[in-house]
């Protein structure tokens, strides 16, 4: 057995494992360009010599870090610490490191933190950004960029389809005998919201439903608490919510209000977050948070190790997860 010792040097290494000093290197930043055993025979070494790469050494040497970035609106939105978790695992599977940014739902914010990243890392990954088109499309030009539910033509993107979900959610509340609903929106400049919005009323169309729509400003369990009495001025028996969070807000105003859900009226959220442990158990349009994380990332690494950009459209299709807060309309 090797004996382990401080301050290990890439030298040290490849004496252990009979290899050169550059392929130690490209074990730890280039694998696939040597054979799978002699990867395994250096990292063995490495391990046992307990040897840790100099990232910083790395970078300053070749130009990259080891680092790419994800960048997310709301981090206290239950959607996406799962979509975190995803990427930093697929970043780990490749020896990156993830840099995190939130932006607290504000472009001018998301903008100044993608121009910060830009020197650390060699990708980033936008996670429903804020951001316009144009200001979108200028930070593609400067560095490989993946989008997360952002559907820009010609810079890669995974998109989570809730449209389907969404219209199999209206389809639902029809059945039960709801022939006026409420849309409770969530942020203006979401894609998410505007996907959403557009298949309540294409779906709700189709069933002779009528459909009006209360904005909540942000997706928050305030602003659904706050929108509880323009839902209920509306005449509606049932509202879909732009996410779960801002649905337990309507719930829990609705509770304030003593109005019964589901007797008295009828509540659908978006994502399937929280779904499982409100009271009562919310009916959702499911959620494939941690699915996009894993996919954006691996595109993005495909993207730094082919130094190539392709057009690539990832869609991730949902489905309504029915439980206790929808019922026949009174």
């Amino acid at each position: 057995m090797i004996k382990r010792t401080k301050g290990v040097t890439i030298s040290q290494v490849a004496d252990a494992a009979g290899v050169a000093r550059s392929s130690v290197s490209r074990a730890f930043t280039r694998p696939d360009m040597l054979s799978p055993e002699t990867v395994t025979r250096i990292m063995k070494a490495a391990e046992a010599l307990g040897y840790v790469p100099n990232h910083t050494a790395r970078a300053l040497s070749t130009g990259r870090h080891g680092n790419v970035g994800l960048i997310v609106p709301d981090i206290a939105n239950p959607f996406f610490p799962p979509l975190i978790q995803a990427a930093q695992l697929e970043a780990d599977r490749s020896d990156f490191c993830i840099f995190l940014g939130n932006t607290e739902e504000n472009p001018t914010q998301e903008d100044k933190l993608v121009g910060r990243f830009a020197g650390q890392v060699e990708g980033l990954v936008l996670a429903s950004s804020r951001l316009s088109d144009e200001r979108i499309r200028a930070h593609a030009n400067l560095l490989p960029l993946v989008l997360i539910n952002r559907d820009v033509d010609g810079i890669p993107r995974v998109l989570i389809d809730s449209g389907s979900g969404v219209r199999e959610a209206v389809e639902h509340l029809a059945k039960l005998g709801h022939r006026r609903i409420v849309y409770v929106s969530g942020p203006s400049n979401s894609w998410s919201n505007k996907q959403r919005r557009t298949a309540i009323k294409a779906a709700a169309s189709k069933l002779d439903i009528v459909v009006e729509t209360v904005p909540a400003v942000l997706a928050s369990y305030n602003s659904g608490r706050n929108a509880v009495s323009a839902i209920l001025a509306t005449g509606a028996t049932a509202a879909v919510a732009f996410d779960d969070l801002t649905a337990q807000g309507v719930l829990a105003g609705l509770s304030e209000k003593r109005v019964s859900v589901p007797g008295d009226f009828s509540l659908i959220g978006c994502d399937d977050v929280l779904g499982a442990v409100t009271y009562p158990a919310l009916t959702s349009v499911s959620n494939r948070s941690t699915e996009a994380g894993r996919v954006a990332v691996s595109l993005l690494l495909d993207m730094l190790q082919s130094r190539a950009i392709r057009d690539v459209r990832y869609v991730l299709e949902t489905h309504l997860v029915v439980r206790n807060t929808t019922a026949a309309a009174r």
